[in-house]
């Protein structure tokens, strides 16, 4: 990284209200801006890439089938189903007294996505749906750079690609999981609220909405940036914008009308959170994380939990740094109500780092230090870090049993 090149934060663009200069007309992304992204964009691909070679080679040596790994691991093989056979299939569970696991869990989108791919695609289910998820990282990356460089410069934002991609569980980002799909969907309608493209930030949280119970929290975004827009529009003796209420009004479509659907399906209004309770997945406000915590500082557990807890207490920390560097507001609700749904959820504590995946903005103040640290310091860094996100990749799809 050149370190003449200026790190800055914009005065538009920083702060609690999206940048107020851009005209809701104009194009989603400027010209060349698939060029300017290009950079990070091939860092990314690399690192996955690599760390996917890793997953091969390993799971060759043992025996394992690789596109398996990658496609038919755990929640893949319920995507799958959906997407062959719809919803309906349900299992109880022989090991745990009061679960029982049942298809509605799953939000819709990414299994119609497979189904509508493998009908055009002679490819199969299990390519198409990887396809479908490499496809969503790529686009999630892109969005994730327009975001950094649009606050903070291009270095920032390449910085910012490079680090979600490195993340320790970022090889979810290369398996036929829900997480890359949700992040470009919650990366494009947060970039579209900083821009002000109202319509198409509404539009986008309807889908996310419908990808992962986690979607509501772009919902969340849209209607908290709605609200300080409408504020500062009534303090200032300007009139309200129509298309800005409209897509707060539209933005948690997806996801109640998929919860409602649930409802009708099994007779209770609230009938997909008891799917979700048969789970063992309930909101607890963290007691179950708590004491979780607690067994690993009091007991013994495998490597992976001790990783679990590490992201998981770094989660909390980059998240008090990015409210104290006053991050725009969207980011910031977006990324409290991603923390607060990952971590106030009980059970599946394994899982934790891979529902923060999509908490990009988390990154923010890391990205920034990494933008401008010396080329050294940043490869030194980098390489660590890269280190870690391919070893522990490797683990947790070869080694590990539990699911991620």
């Amino acid at each position: 990284m050149h370190t003449a090149e200026p790190v800055s934060s914009s005065p538009r663009t920083t702060g609690t209200h999206p940048a107020r200069d851009a005209p809701p007309g104009r194009a989603l992304v400027r010209h060349g801006s698939l060029r300017r992204a290009a950079p990070a964009l091939i860092l990314f691909a690399a690192t996955r890439l690599v760390g996917g070679v890793l997953v091969t080679a390993w799971a060759l040596r043992a025996g394992l089938h690789p596109r398996s790994l990658f496609g038919q691991s755990w929640d893949a093989r319920w995507y799958e189903r959906i997407a062959e056979w719809g919803y309906g299939t349900f299992f109880p569970s022989a090991g745990a007294q009061g679960m029982s696991f049942s298809d509605l869990a799953f939000f819709p989108l990414y299994p119609a996505l497979i189904r509508a791919g493998d009908a055009v695609l002679p490819i199969g289910r299990v390519n198409t749906a990887l396809l479908i998820a490499w496809s969503a990282a790529a686009v999630a990356a892109w969005g994730i750079y327009a975001i950094g460089e649009r606050l903070h410069g291009r270095r920032a934002g390449i910085a910012l690609v490079l680090l979600w991609g490195l993340l320790p569980h970022s090889v979810v980002l290369t398996m036929a999981y829900t997480e890359p799909l949700l992040t470009a969907l919650a990366a494009w309608a947060l970039y579209a609220l900083l821009t002000r493209r109202w319509l198409l930030a509404g539009a986008l949280s309807v889908l996310a909405g419908l990808a992962r119970p986690s979607g509501i929290a772009v919902a969340a975004a849209v209607a908290a940036t709605v609200a300080a827009d409408a504020w500062r529009r009534r303090r200032e003796g300007l009139p309200q914008d129509r298309a800005a209420w409209a897509a707060a009004l539209a933005a948690p479509l997806g996801w109640c009308g998929y919860v409602g659907w649930v409802g009708a399906q099994t007779g209770r209004p609230l009938g997909y959170f008891d799917v979700q309770d048969r789970w063992g997945s309930r909101f607890d406000f963290g007691r179950d994380c708590l004491l979780y915590v607690k067994h690993l500082v009091l007991g013994r557990e495998q490597l992976m939990s001790y990783m679990v807890l590490a992201v998981v207490g770094a989660a909390l920390v980059l998240l008090a740094l990015a409210l104290l560097d006053r991050i725009p507001l969207p980011l910031a609700v977006y990324s409290v109500v991603l923390v607060v749904i990952a971590l106030g959820g009980s059970h599946y504590f394994g899982s934790k780092p891979r529902f923060l995946l999509p908490a990009f903005p988390l990154l923010l103040p890391a990205a920034l230090a990494l933008a401008k640290a010396r080329p050294r310091t940043a490869a030194v860094a980098v390489a660590a870090l890269a280190g870690l996100s391919f070893f522990h990749g490797t683990y947790l799809l070869t080694v590990v049993s539990a699911p991620i």
